[in-house]
């Protein structure tokens, strides 16, 4: 990926040059400003989603929550293991919320958790759980869209939500015919 974007960088750089070079200074540096600032906004938003977990983690919000979700995520993710059954609805509840940063650490937890039982069809259907990405709120694409000046920065959470579900449909019902149906 790096290669890529080195590339195109090199290839933008060229034809910015060559079609009027004195625009390639400010534009090389109002683009380094650009991501500082973006940088910045996207830092502030998983520092406030990171706090909220951890104030829902301290208080047994989450505790709570993975006790309640623990059937459902047991029966679909085929495990029995309530370590990893609970740090599961942890990243669930977080990545559901739009907190992705804040989900990676129990989604790491989990995984490493399913590993050391050599649980594969947990594995594959916790992978495919999370590449779908079902958020009920994208906090990060919405911070994103109201700091470029969306006039309606909400119209694309319905949309997103159809998609994410549909992709999670699809894939664990590929993960459930690949590892069979009953085990």
């Amino acid at each position: 990926m790096n290669v890529v974007f080195v590339c195109v960088f090199a290839i933008s750089s060229v034809l910015l040059i060559v079609r009027d070079a004195s625009a390639f200074l400010p534009a090389l540096l109002e683009g380094a400003g650009n991501a500082v600032g973006l940088g910045i906004t996207l830092a502030a938003v998983y520092a406030v989603w990171l706090g909220f977990l951890r104030v829902a983690e301290d208080a047994g919000i989450l505790r709570g929550f993975s006790r309640i979700l623990r059937p459902v995520t047991a029966r679909l993710f085929r495990t029995k293991d309530k370590q990893a059954l609970e740090q599961i609805s942890v990243n669930l509840a977080a990545n559901f919320l739009g907190m992705g940063g804040a989900a990676t650490g129990a989604g790491v937890r989990a995984m490493r958790l399913l590993d050391a039982r050599g649980e594969d069809y947990a594995h594959a259907m916790f992978f495919v759980v999370n590449c779908a990405g079902v958020q009920l709120l994208p906090a990060t694409v919405l911070s994103l869209r109201v700091q470029a000046g969306s006039v309606s920065p909400y119209d694309m959470v319905f949309p997103a939500l159809l998609a994410s579900l549909a992709a999670l449909l699809i894939g664990a019902s590929l993960v459930r015919l690949v590892y069979g149906w009953k085990k």
